[in-house]
């Protein structure tokens, strides 16, 4: 038995999924021809309670053309410490938009809008560099998939509002995020100028994420992604495959966050985890020496992510059932 809990991305389209891809109506997206890519791009902009959304080929392309459409070149995003954005884009903020950056402290991916407050800054003279917008990130992946507090984000939007702020919302697991807090996804997305979700994670599609926001501000956005690379023909094969899991995968959430909680319940005793940590699907690991923990793990069929000398995490997505989560802490059990 395999059982992968490096990351929820490592999924495979399901049956029904691939038949979805197979019947789908297809047409020139560039042209904006693509009806499956149309009919998904409205229905998540819906669902968020914004007016239009674009499809792109990743996260990271999503978050990066929302980060644009709020900050020129030469102006400030505030953001977490340990956020996707500054942590795992590749820099992409400074490099392709021209966008300076500057973090608040990190606190296990909790969000306290009175320290976000303190670092917002304000133009002085015209050397000096002004915040412009705000982005935070829903569920918080270093965080260990906190959710972030419904009313400390409408905190966040008094605050953007009074300072005059634009807000940027990495929900690449807002999914997980709705499904474990009850919080409608339009009271998620109606607070926030641009929201990105991801669809090849916990969904389990192969491949694709949106940026959804006004009409306005989505043509401007595809410019952007063609001006990155991310203009796409004939792709209504993975909006399909969103779609489906969009409409199939949501509510299943539930039974991922709940083998996450298993598995830190059975292995706290051995001292390898928090299940007071455990909110959503990811468990947060620490343990002396787990690149070996985790090559033996592999030895026994066990993948897990290591992230530094003693850290890593497990992530239980569509594709680990439980049958996966009891070999999996037989294994690490044994192993630690």
């Amino acid at each position: 038995m395999l059982v992968d809990l490096r990351s929820d991305t490592v999924t495979r389209p399901t049956a029904a999924m691939r038949e979805a891809m197979f019947d789908a109506e297809l047409g020139d997206d560039v042209y904006g021809e693509d009806p499956t890519v149309n009919a998904l791009e409205a229905e998540v902009a819906a669902l968020l309670g914004h007016e239009a959304g674009v499809f792109t080929p990743s996260g990271s392309m999503a978050n990066q053309i929302g980060l644009q459409l709020l900050v020129p070149p030469g102006g400030e995003l505030l953001v977490d410490s340990e956020s996707h954005i500054l942590a795992h884009e590749g820099g992409a903020a400074a490099a392709i938009g021209g966008i300076s950056t500057q973090s608040w402290p990190s606190t296990a991916g909790r969000l306290d809008v009175d320290v976000v407050g303190r670092h917002v800054r304000e133009s002085v003279a015209y050397h000096t560099v002004a915040t412009r917008a705000i982005a935070v990130e829903n569920t918080h992946n270093r965080g260990g998939g906190t959710v972030l507090a419904i009313e400390e984000l409408r905190r966040l939007r008094r605050l953007a509002d009074e300072r005059g702020l634009l807000l940027h919302l990495d929900g690449a697991r807002l999914w997980n995020a709705h499904v474990a807090s009850g919080v409608p996804l339009a009271e998620y997305g109606r607070l926030f100028d641009t929201v990105s979700l991801c669809f090849s994670k916990g969904l389990g599609a192969p491949v694709g994420s949106i940026l959804v926001s006004s009409a306005e501000n989505v043509a401007r956005a595809r410019a952007l992604r063609k001006r990155m690379g991310g203009g796409m023909r004939q792709i209504g094969f993975l909006a399909a495959a969103a779609r489906h899991a969009v409409h199939h995968h949501v509510d299943r959430l539930a039974a991922d966050h709940a083998r996450a909680r298993r598995l830190a319940e059975a292995l706290a005793h051995r001292g390898l985890t928090d299940p007071g940590r455990v909110e959503t699907n990811i468990v947060l690991l620490r343990h002396p020496g787990l690149a070996a923990l985790a090559a033996d793990a592999a030895e026994q069929g066990v993948l897990i992510s290591v992230l530094s000398s003693d850290g890593g995490r497990l992530l239980t997505h569509l594709d680990v059932d439980d049958d996966g989560v009891d070999h999996a802490i037989k294994v690490l059990g044994e192993l630690a």
